[in-house]
């Protein structure tokens, strides 16, 4: 608006000398007089019009320079009041928490934040599409192996949210089987039923691959439906103290309710992953001071789970459990936002 404002006046200038003419010293108009004086008085208004172009010239020049300048001072030219960052969520209580939170911060930032709830392989997809900014719950290198490989060229790892995380097949504590391959010949034990989460997600591309290393084809069933649907399972048979077989992993609400045990893997097809935020390749020249901010992310797995559990059994809605999470780590969120 400063060089619009700056050229219009001095247009407006050159406009009123052309229409006016130029004043001698005394204020006298020469626009009068014979021809002669006429000709002078409009070579006058032509060489006062052409300054006037140059001077306009010249304040652009300058207002230019001026912007030029600013973006080259090395100060993020991004403005992130009115931007609008997508996060790619699950309805994994493992992918809630953590993103409501990170949208907060983003919040304080000045930005717009939006979810989009989508099974995993899609948002994977969104991101690599540049539909989806961030996803803040993405196991690796194991866990999600097969849609990294197929995406790796177009995302990147933006954080590491924690590290050395178990996941498998889980029993309660009282079931006397320890290993997988114990399982063999004791379907009846548990119906023949080992219960999951949403087709497409990797813990359950990893038991798949488990059902075919082990045999288990003719003796199991792979069962896949919801979080909720898996966790209603364990409940049932733990409250009736009977056996049965889920995937697990951590963090999540019912290691800290129930006593569980992950069933020792003798083929080594379930290993320890880090949790990563992910986004799509250029993130960090779309949307700078949101890749720079969560670039600082991460958070303890027993704080996940304590918040995990309060939402199962206090209903405590995740847009408070992330709140309550900011307040209790305002140094480490004032550090990602650089207001330390």
């Amino acid at each position: 608006m400063k060089k619009f404002t700056a050229v219009s006046i001095t247009v407006m200038t050159a406009m009123t000398l052309a229409a006016c003419g130029n004043n001698d010293a005394d204020g006298t108009n020469e626009t009068s007089g014979t021809n002669t004086d006429g000709n002078d008085t409009n070579q006058n208004v032509e060489n006062n019009a052409e300054n006037n172009d140059q001077n306009n010239n010249d304040i652009v020049n300058e207002v230019d320079n001026e912007e030029n300048q600013d973006d080259d001072s090395g100060e993020t030219v991004e403005d992130s009041d009115g931007e609008t960052i997508v996060f790619g969520m699950t309805s994994w209580t493992s992918t809630e928490v953590p993103t409501n939170i990170a949208a907060q911060i983003l919040e304080e930032a000045g930005y717009e934040t939006e979810f989009s709830m989508l099974d995993q392989p899609i948002i994977f997809e969104g991101m690599a599409n540049e539909d989806i900014d961030f996803f803040m719950d993405a196991w690796l290198p194991y866990t999600e192996e097969q849609l990294w490989s197929e995406y790796e060229e177009d995302l990147v790892q933006v954080a590491t949210s924690y590290e050395e995380v178990p996941l498998g097949w889980v029993v309660p504590e009282y079931v006397d089987i320890d290993t997988i391959g114990e399982l063999e010949g004791n379907a009846d034990m548990f119906d023949g039923e080992i219960y999951s989460i949403d087709p497409g997600a990797g813990i359950v591309s990893l038991s798949e691959e488990v059902m075919d290393v082990y045999d288990f084809h003719e003796e199991y069933t792979l069962t896949t439906s919801s979080e909720f649907a898996m966790v209603a399972e364990l409940e049932d048979s733990v409250n009736n103290e009977e056996p049965v077989i889920i995937t697990g992993w951590r963090p999540h609400s019912m290691f800290a309710e129930y006593d569980l045990k992950f069933l020792e893997d003798e083929e080594g097809i379930f290993n320890l992953d880090n949790v990563y935020v992910l986004s799509y390749d250029g993130i960090a020249e779309t949307h700078p001071r949101a890749h720079e901010i969560l670039s600082e992310w991460s958070i303890e797995v027993g704080d996940l789970e304590e918040m995990m559990l309060e939402y199962e059994e206090e209903e405590t809605p995740f847009d408070e459990l992330a709140e309550n999470w900011i307040e209790e780590n305002r140094d480490q969120v004032d550090a990602m936002l650089g207001d330390e």
